[in-house]
C-alpha cells in the first residue's frame, strides 16, 4: 500500500500514460504518415487505382461506401443514404427525396456528365439542414481520407543540396496537395494511366483523366529542375517525396469554407491567395511564386470540396470568382495565370436571396451555372421527432422529459409548415397525420399523393426546428424537475411575441391559434393512455367479458341465467349487454345479428379445440375495453380531488397507487408528471361530460 501521497499520484499518472499508449493506435498513425518516392505510387496506383479518383467520385463514392436502404415515400421508391441518415453527430432525417436529387447530381458530377462543372446551390429556409448536409459532407471526407478505400496522395520538393535550399528549405509541399501524376508532362499521361490501368486488376479498373497542370510554384521548381537535369524527367521525379493526405478542416487541408463578410473588409485574396511580403523582401520579384501564399480557399479545397455559406450575400466580385472556378475549373490568382482547381464547389442560400438572383440580370451567367436543390423543411412528423429525440435523450438531459413532449412540440412546427387543405373535410393535423403514414378513413395513397402535389410549395416556410430546441432549452434550463407538454407549448406561446422571422401579425395569430390544434390533439393521447391504464386489468376484462358472454348464450338460447348474488333463475341482462353494445354503435336492429354471430364465432373456435379469448374478436374487445373504462374512470376524478383533500380513502389511494404504476411501467412516466397526467385526464373528461 503506498502511503506517499505523491508517489500515489506518480503511480496514477502512469498508468494513465500507459493506458493512453496501449490505446494510441501507431498502425493507423504510421499508414497516415506513410511517405515514399514516386516508383513507390506508382505501384500504389496499380494496386489500388481509386487514389487516382478526382473531387467528384471521391465525393460520391465517400456516400455511397456507406451503404442504401430502399424506401417508398408517396409510392415512389427512393434510396436513403445511410451516410446521412446514420451520422452519430449530425443525422439528416427525412429528407430521403431531396438527397436522392442531390445524391445524383453528385453521380452524374462523377461520371463526368456536367455537373462537374456548376456549383451545388442548397436552397431552402433557414433551418432546413443546408449547413447540416454541407458539415456531414465535410466531416465525412475527413474520415474517408483516413480509409483505404479513400486514400490519396500528394507530394514535395526535396531541394536539398541546391542554390534554392537557403530561400526555400529542404522540403517543400505543393502548396494546393495536387496529385503525384499532375507532374507528368500533359501529353504522356494518358498512355502512363493506360498502362496503370492494364496492369490493375479487371473489377479495379475505371475511366479516369488527369488534365490539370501543375500550380505556379510546382511549375517554377520543376523547370528548375529540368534546367539544372538537362531536359531528364526522371531525375526530377527523383526529386519528389510523395505523402499520405488527410483531408483536415482545422488545418485547411483539401475542405474550405468560405463566408461573407462587410463588404468593406471583403477581399478577393481570402479566395485566391496573396503575397507573401515576408518572401518578398528576400526575393525582390512579386511576380515570382515563391513571393505568393496560394492559400486561398479555392486553392485550400483543392481535391475536395469548398463551402460557401450564404454564397448569394458574397458582393458581385466574389461570385465572379465562381464562375471560372466551376466551368472551367480555373481560378486567377493575382499577378499569376489562370491556375487549375479540382473541388467540388457547394453553396446554400434562402428564399430572399434566390429571388434577388433571379430578378440580376447581370448574373445570368452564374444562375445558368447554378444546379438549385431545394431543401425544405420536414414534413413528416416522425422525422421531425427524430430531430428533438437525438437532441434531448438521457446522455443529454439530466432531467426527465414526459412522454408526448417532444412529440407534441415536432406536431407544431409540422402544422406551421403546412398550407390549409383546400378538401375543408380534413384539418391540418388530419393532413399531418396522412403526411405521417397513418390512415384516415377515405383516404388512399393516391389521394394523399394528389394532396401532396396539390401543395408544392409546403416546407418551405414555417417555423424551423431551431426555434423548437430554443424554446425546449430555455424550458430545461429553467425547471430543474420533470418536463412536460404544457411547459413547451407555453414557453412556444411566450417565444412568438418576439420571434423576428414572423412576417406580421397574422401570421403570429395562426401560430398561436395551431398551439390549441396541438393541445388538442395531446388531449387525445391522454385520453387514450389513461382509459388504456384504466382498463389494464386482464382480469377485469376477462370478467365482464364471461358475464356478457353467459349474457348472450341465454339471449340466444331463451334460457335464463343464474344471478351470482341471489341465486335466483333470470332473463338474460339486456340492460348489461346493451351498456356493452352501445360503446360500438350496435344499434336496436342489429342486436339479434350481432349477438348471433358473437355465438358462431365462439363455435367456430370451440370446433377447433381452441378456448374463446375475447382478443380474437377486435369489434367485442373494444367494446369490452370502453365499457370497463366507463365503469371506471371515476377514479380519476378521486384522483383530482386527493392533492386538495387532506385524507382519502384507502381504497381510492390504492386505484390511484395503481393507475400511476401503471403509467409509469406501460409509457413511461415517472411519479410527478403520472400524477399531472391523471389531474390533467380528469380536466378532459369532465368537459366531456358536461358537453353530453
Amino acid at each position: 500500500m503506498v502511503s506517499d501521497p505523491k508517489i500515489a499520484n506518480e503511480s496514477r499518472g502512469s498508468n494513465l500514460l500507459q493506458f493512453l499508449q496501449q490505446n494510441f493506435d501507431r498502425d493507423l498513425f504510421a499508414k497516415l504518415n506513410w511517405k515514399g518516392n514516386f516508383n513507390d505510387y506508382i505501384n500504389i496506383v496499380v494496386e489500388n487505382p481509386k487514389v487516382l479518383s478526382n473531387a467528384w467520385m471521391r465525393l460520391y463514392n465517400m456516400i455511397m461506401s456507406k451503404g442504401t436502404v430502399d424506401a417508398v415515400v408517396n409510392k415512389k421508391k427512393v434510396k436513403k443514404y445511410k451516410f446521412f441518415s446514420d451520422h452519430p453527430s449530425f443525422p439528416v432525417f427525412g429528407l430521403e427525396e431531396k438527397l436522392m436529387e442531390f445524391v445524383d447530381t453528385i453521380h452524374a458530377g462523377a461520371l463526368g456528365y456536367g455537373p462537374e462543372k456548376r456549383v451545388l446551390l442548397l436552397h431552402g429556409p433557414v433551418g432546413s439542414s443546408k449547413s447540416t448536409i454541407c458539415t456531414v459532407l465535410k466531416r465525412g471526407l475527413e474520415e474517408y481520407s483516413k480509409s483505404d478505400d479513400g486514400a490519396l496522395y500528394t507530394y514535395s520538393w526535396n531541394l536539398a543540396g541546391t542554390e534554392l535550399e537557403s530561400s526555400d528549405g529542404a522540403s517543400i509541399e505543393c502548396p494546393i496537395r495536387e496529385e503525384p501524376l499532375d507532374l507528368i508532362p500533359v501529353e504522356s499521361r494518358p498512355d502512363l494511366i493506360g498502362r496503370i490501368m492494364e496492369t490493375a486488376d479487371k473489377d479495379k479498373r475505371f475511366e479516369i483523366d488527369i488534365p490539370w497542370t501543375l500550380c505556379p510554384k510546382c511549375q517554377y521548381y520543376f523547370n528548375y529542375f529540368l534546367k539544372l537535369y538537362d531536359g531528364d524527367v526522371s531525375k526530377v521525379l527523383e526529386r519528389i517525396e510523395i505523402s499520405r493526405l488527410v483531408f483536415d478542416e482545422k488545418t485547411r487541408k483539401g475542405i474550405g469554407t468560405f463566408q461573407p463578410k462587410d463588404e468593406k473588409n471583403q477581399d478577393a485574396t481570402e479566395l485566391t491567395g496573396d503575397i507573401n511580403f515576408r518572401k518578398l523582401g528576400q526575393i525582390g520579384v512579386d511576380s515570382d511564386p515563391r513571393c505568393f501564399n496560394f492559400d486561398g480557399e479555392f486553392q485550400v479545397a483543392n481535391r475536395g470540396m469548398c463551402e460557401f455559406i450564404e454564397v448569394l450575400k458574397l458582393t458581385k466580385e466574389f461570385l465572379y470568382d465562381l464562375l471560372g472556378a466551376s466551368q472551367e475549373k480555373q481560378i486567377k490568382p493575382k499577378k499569376f495565370a489562370q491556375m487549375n482547381i479540382d473541388e467540388v464547389l457547394c453553396g446554400h442560400t434562402n428564399s430572399q436571396e434566390f429571388q434577388k438572383l433571379q430578378a440580376d440580370k447581370t448574373m445570368e451567367a452564374l444562375r445558368d451555372r447554378t444546379i438549385k436543390i431545394d431543401i425544405p423543411y420536414l414534413l413528416t412528423w416522425d422525422d421531425e421527432i427524430k430531430i428533438y429525440k437525438h437532441c434531448y435523450n438521457a446522455k443529454t438531459v439530466k432531467q426527465h422529459i414526459a412522454p408526448h413532449t417532444l412529440e407534441i412540440a415536432a406536431l407544431w412546427a409540422i402544422l406551421t409548415r403546412l398550407h390549409d387543405p383546400k378538401d375543408r373535410s380534413v384539418g391540418l393535423a388530419d393532413k399531418a397525420r396522412l403526411y405521417n403514414g397513418q390512415s384516415l378513413s377515405g383516404w388512399t395513397e393516391d389521394k394523399v399523393k394528389e394532396l401532396k402535389e396539390s401543395a408544392d410549395k409546403e416546407g418551405m416556410s414555417g417555423v424551423s426546428a431551431r426555434f423548437i430546441q430554443n424554446a425546449v432549452s430555455n424550458v430545461l434550463v429553467n425547471n430543474r424537475e420533470c418536463i412536460n407538454v404544457f411547459m413547451i407549448l407555453k414557453e412556444i406561446s411566450d417565444s412568438l411575441e418576439y420571434y423576428s422571422l414572423i412576417n406580421n401579425e397574422d401570421e403570429r395569430k395562426r401560430y398561436k391559434e395551431l398551439v390549441a390544434a396541438a393541445t388538442k390533439e395531446y388531449d387525445e393521447i391522454v385520453k387514450d393512455e389513461v382509459q388504456k391504464a384504466l382498463i389494464g386489468d386482464e382480469d377485469a376484462v376477462k370478467k365482464l367479458c364471461t358475464q356478457y358472454i353467459d349474457n348472450v348464450m341465454a339471449f340466444v338460447n331463451k334460457n335464463k341465467i343464474e344471478n351470482p348474488i341471489t341465486g335466483r333463475e333470470e332473463p338474460a341482462n339486456e340492460r348489461l349487454m346493451r351498456s356493452i353494445e352501445e360503446k360500438i354503435d350496435v344499434g336496436e336492429q342489429q342486436v339479434n345479428d350481432f349477438r348471433r354471430m358473437i355465438m358462431m364465432h365462439i363455435g367456430t373456435i370451440a370446433q377447433k379445440g381452441q378456448v374463446f379469448d375475447y382478443k380474437s374478436n377486435p369489434k367485442l374487445m373494444k367494446a369490452l375495453q370502453l365499457k370497463l373504462f366507463e365503469d371506471t374512470k371515476d377514479t380519476i376524478k378521486l384522483a383530482k380531488l386527493s392533492e386538495v383533500a387532506s385524507a382519502i380513502d384507502p381504497d381510492v389511494q390504492g386505484k390511484i397507487d395503481t393507475l400511476k404504476t401503471r403509467l409509469m411501467k406501460t409509457y413511461g412516466y415517472c411519479e410527478h408528471c403520472a400524477s399531472d397526467i391523471l389531474q390533467y385526464a380528469s380536466s378532459i373528461f369532465a368537459r366531456g361530460e358536461m358537453i353530453d
